[in-house]
């Protein structure tokens, strides 16, 4: 995993290696191993490099030739077939100099032009310049695992992989309107698809690719979800689950760095845990595994429909299971509060509060040890795990299932600042251009057509949230993080499988579970689904509230530009006045002030301007 940069304008880039090296020093957690750069008349590339397969001969930017054409590669990602991909090259006359996914993605390229694309099962975005041509190649992987940010012009692009990037390009500003405080404020932490939140940064959607040339940027849709009748048992379509989960595992073990797994005790750690630990005991090697957890929150937990157990006794049980080398992060309620501000400047936007920076402080300890870690995120909304898949009063309700505070959010807002905004029209419309892309088939009843939707909404919107969150937390300290459930094979199989298969038993996950029998311990295997961990201390409301009304009373303070100060005072003292839950399962009452807190902290930093 790496960071990229780039900037292409036809009137030529001038001497630019000033602001080239500024963007690159931005991405310097992503690749904090070696950097490099390319500079034409009208092309400049930078890239800092995290050195996972092939540190040798892996050094980028990339150059190939064929007859008078050079193509230069800038590269996000890892390719899981890259030894398919590479034979096959060979067949065609291809030669290769290293080992590197880069060199056989970019030979890909050459060899196939754009379909290239059509062969890769990975994660990347990429740029890839034709000196000849002058042309600038573009793409995101399928499932919107990395990122990838562009500013277009009249007559040229930068893009970048994170937004603080482009940023340091001097034509961009950090300067949000009413559609960005839209974003923030009725949809945060998510972002409408596409949207870069900043005026005119837009990002390459899940599955786009674009040519950049003189006539400007035409993208495209590679790849997309087709609705397909499933003809399969339910025995036979467990097989097929089995192994598609048990090889997207295993490709995504590859590594020539050291290489760890999550462990929460769950369902999705477990079986990834499971797999991993048996293919390196195959090797003779012992797999490390962690786990995250809070000081004292063995004393503070209690017990609700959506988490019905603390995670510790079945940490302990998986690893004993196992054979893992364990390790237990603990944090505490300052700690936690206090990486608040960084997990922001990291994700370069509000996230997920404290869901955010636990995330931020547990990449930080796993990397003193790890390089890349294999995580289960996605599994959730790819077989139908979160609650509002099975609860039908909120099934079948507009709009978006996991994000029901639309009148707390506005209640809370400074009264124009949305302009001319209908914030319920924007929502319900954000959800409905989503939902315009989903395929049918004509014998769907309305629950199946129901549960396309959801997928295509959790896919398009949740899941993007929790990747971008997994994303950015983990390379602020240079951890990759490989998410296994995200294999587009897996989702576009699951796609079509019926509703009644993947809930089987009446379970959360019931598939995954039957599938994988045999691989965990039958009460792991079916344990009541439990969300990411957070903290049950009664001091970190205390904390962020306290923190909040530091905020409020600063002279200085920036939150009062887009919310309602004497709103913010009421929420201060009674907490209770905001009704539902901020977002998902996990952001409640303390989570409101945990947002607002980065808030605070990303309009400081980047010195927001909000448009009027």
């Amino acid at each position: 995993m790496c960071g990229i940069a780039g900037w292409v304008d036809y009137g030529g880039v001038g001497k630019c290696e000033g602001v080239m090296r500024a963007m690159a020093q931005t991405l310097a957690p992503r690749g904090p191993d070696s950097e490099g750069f390319y500079y034409s008349e009208c092309c400049a590339l930078a890239h800092r490099r995290l050195a996972v397969i092939d540190p040798e001969n892996g050094a980028q930017p990339m150059y190939a030739s064929r007859g008078d054409e050079r193509y230069v590669i800038v590269y996000n990602g890892e390719l899981y077939n890259t030894e398919e991909i590479r034979a096959e090259l060979c067949a065609l006359g291809y030669g290769f100099n290293g080992k590197s996914d880069t060199e056989v993605l970019l030979t890909s390229y050459i060899a196939w032009g754009e379909a290239c694309l059509d062969r890769f099962n990975g994660i990347y975005a990429f740029a890839i310049w034709s000196e000849r041509e002058r042309t600038l190649f573009l793409a995101r992987d399928r499932m919107g695992v990395k990122p990838l940010f562009y500013y277009e012009y009249p007559g040229g692009i930068v893009f970048a992989s994170e937004l603080k990037a482009l940023l340091k390009a001097p034509m961009i500003k950090p300067v949000i309107n009413a559609e960005g405080v839209a974003d923030i404020m009725l949809l945060g932490p998510a972002r409408r698809p596409g949207f870069g939140v900043f005026k005119g940064i837009k990002e390459l959607q899940l599955s786009e690719c674009g040519m950049f040339s003189e006539y400007g940027l035409k993208k495209r849709c590679y790849w997309q979800l087709h609705a397909m009748e499933h003809k399969q048992t339910l025995r036979e379509t467990e097989e097929n689950v089995a192994f598609l989960l048990t090889d997207a595992i295993k490709r995504q073990l590859v590594s020539d760095v050291p290489l760890c797994t999550f462990l929460s005790g769950g369902l999705d750690s477990s079986v990834i845990s499971a797999v991993a630990a048996a293919e390196y005991k195959k090797q003779g090697r012992t797999l490390a595994t962690y786990s995250i957890d809070y000081v004292d929150n063995d004393k503070n937990f209690k017990s609700s429909s959506f988490q019905p157990d603390m995670d510790a006794p079945w940490i302990v049980k998986m690893a004993d299971f196992i054979g893992s080398e364990h390790t237990d992060v603990k944090l505490d309620t300052k700690e936690l509060t206090d990486a608040l501000g960084p997990a922001a400047i990291a994700r370069d936007l509000p996230g997920m509060a404290d869901v955010d920076s636990s995330l931020y402080l547990f990449c930080r300890e796993i990397k003193k040890g790890y390089t890349v870690a294999v995580s289960g995120e996605c599994a959730d909304e790819i077989f139908g795990g979160y609650p509002w898949y099975h609860n039908e009063e909120i099934l079948f309700q507009k709009g978006f299932p996991w994000a029901r505070s639309t009148i707390d959010r506005v209640g809370l807002l400074k009264p124009g600042v949305l302009c001319d905004i209908d914030p319920y029209e924007y929502i319900n419309t954000c959800c409905n251009e989503t939902l315009s892309r989903t395929e049918y088939l004509d014998t769907d009843t309305p629950l199946e057509r129901r549960m396309r939707e959801m997928f295509m909404l959790n896919i398009h919107w949740f899941m993007q949230t929790l990747l971008d969150r997994k994303d950015r937390m983990s390379m602020a300290w240079g951890l990759e993080v490989r998410v296994p459930f995200c294999d587009h094979r897996i989702a576009r199989y699951v796609y079509n499988i019926p509703w009644k298969f993947k809930a089987e038993r009446g379970r959360e996950k019931g598939l995954v579970r039957s599938a994988m029998t045999g691989v965990l311990p039958d009460d792991v295997l079916w344990r009541k689904k439990s969300p990411y961990p957070k903290t049950h201390n009664p001091n970190y409301l205390k904390e962020v509230i306290a923190r909040t009304r530091a905020i409020i009373e600063d002279k200085d303070c920036r939150v009062t530009d887009i919310l309602d100060k004497k709103r913010l005072i009421e929420l201060c003292e009674d907490p209770s006045v905001f009704k539902n839950n901020w977002y998902g399962q996990l952001m409640t009452a303390p989570q409101v002030f945990a947002y607002i807190i980065q808030l605070e902290a990303w309009l400081r930093k980047y010195n927001v301007v909000i448009e009027k």
